[in-house]
């Protein structure tokens, strides 16, 4: 999924979320979004490539980091608890063969590895969320962060 892309669906989603405000606290090029004033994502250029950071559970992002070329440890975050999700463009012939195949056979078009889609960004921006709103005191909750979008406690 190319960098522009990952910009557009992770805002059009987070937008949808109950209480989400967008701030610019380090200047019009970085967009904050909050939820009741904690911030759970943002969207700002890396070396010129669109990019956001997440928060995200320690276990899950090393996993995720190891497994997705598009998400590294988070970009003047705490790496441990933040990710940086960068899209990229996937091409159909990265072996430079000019065959037009992939090396793995997979008919991804990748030289080995997964990468990032819609279904697992939406994932992400959701579990930041969550995250977010989980640490604040139940009364200032605009939803519960265990069942809202359609997580639960068994799966």
């Amino acid at each position: 999924m190319d960098p522009d892309t990952v910009l557009r669906l992770a805002h059009e989603q987070a937008m949808q979320y109950p209480s989400v405000e967008i701030d610019h606290p380090f200047g019009p090029d970085n967009t904050v979004y909050k939820v009741r004033g904690k911030m759970f994502m943002m969207a700002f250029q890396l070396r010129g490539i669109p990019s956001i950071n997440l928060k995200i559970d320690p276990l899950d992002g090393e996993v995720l980091r190891d497994a997705y070329a598009e998400i590294s440890p988070g970009y003047h975050m705490n790496k441990k608890h933040w990710i940086t999700v960068a899209g990229a463009e996937v091409e159909a012939d990265r072996d430079g063969t000019g065959d037009g195949d992939d090396d793995d056979g997979d008919g991804d078009g990748d030289v080995g590895g997964d990468h990032l889609d819609a279904d697992l960004l939406h994932d992400l921006v959701l579990e930041s969320y969550c995250l977010v709103v989980s640490k604040m005191p139940k009364k200032d909750r605009p939803v519960d962060p265990v069942t809202f979008g359609g997580r639960s406690d068994d799966g």
